[in-house]
């Protein structure tokens, strides 16, 4: 049952955001109080879904469903704190869409296939690890967003949805804000990767390592060029998307060949 409430709660949560977020829709169905009320509830229900499906007789159940439930959990936190600021409802509105699809993971075949009984230390780094790619994905969803933005302003007509996204500036800032804290957190998710996981550069890991530092050093690169050269617009969101595109092929290419394909287990 909860498999349904929640996508359908943080829906309903995302619309009456977008809704806010346009003055022409004024109604009481355009409340954002009422929204992040949605909101919240969903994210309890999420909360309660997760920690049932994850934690399993003192193991850890990390398929990729739960891990898609999982970043969308921590998709909706991040929203629901964006909502606070009136010009930040309709971002938050589509970010909780975004999280609406994924906590439908939970619900996937290979969500809960795969148990394993981890130490604190490695607990810590999947935890970082899953803390990382939610903070980059987002900014691959903020770079997204700022490449539309900017074509529809570059051919003048800023109409439509994007009435509802906060101006261009704001937008490029909270992308930086969410690269530079997932590539703090990646940070530590692989060099704690590097002392406390076993065998990291064996046969089934080794692309994981390799792809994943080498996203590591196109953000490093990205965030470096923004702060000793200003870049921004295009080549920001160029770097952004092939550096998450890199990560995504490092965790969740080779996780869902291993699982679905080879039947096997990938921490």
């Amino acid at each position: 049952m909860l498999q349904i409430t929640v996508p359908i709660l943080y829906a309903a949560a995302a619309l009456v955001l977008l809704r806010s977020a346009k003055p022409d829709q004024a109604s009481a169905w355009s409340s954002p109080p009422l929204g992040m009320a949605l909101g919240v509830s969903a994210l309890l229900l999420h909360s309660n879904l997760l920690a049932g499906a994850i934690f399993i007789d003192g193991t850890l159940a990390l398929g990729l469903g739960n891990v898609i439930g999982l970043i969308g959990w921590l998709t909706a936190i991040l929203a629901l704190a964006g909502s606070a600021k009136p010009d930040m409802r309709g971002l938050a509105g589509i970010l909780l869409c975004v999280a609406a699809a994924m906590s439908i993971g939970t619900a996937l075949p290979l969500a809960s296939s795969f148990t394993r009984a981890m130490t604190w230390q490695l607990q810590a780094h999947v935890m970082m690890s899953m803390l990382a790619y939610s903070m980059l994905g987002i900014g691959a969803a903020l770079a997204l967003l700022i490449a539309a933005q900017d074509r529809r302003l570059r051919q003048r007509r800023p109409t439509g949805w994007l009435r509802i996204l906060p101006p261009m500036e704001t937008l490029e800032q909270s992308l930086f804000a969410a690269l530079t804290i997932g590539f703090l957190l990646l940070s530590l998710a692989v060099f704690s990767g590097l002392i406390f996981v076993e065998d990291l550069f064996a046969q089934h890991l080794v692309h994981k390592s390799v792809l994943s530092i080498l996203a590591w050093l196109i953000f490093a690169v990205l965030l470096a060029g923004r702060w000793r050269y200003g870049w921004r617009g295009k080549r920001a969101v160029h770097w952004t998307l092939v550096g998450f595109a890199v990560l995504a092929l490092a965790y969740f290419g080779s996780k869902l060949v291993l699982e679905a394909l080879l039947g096997r287990q990938w921490g």
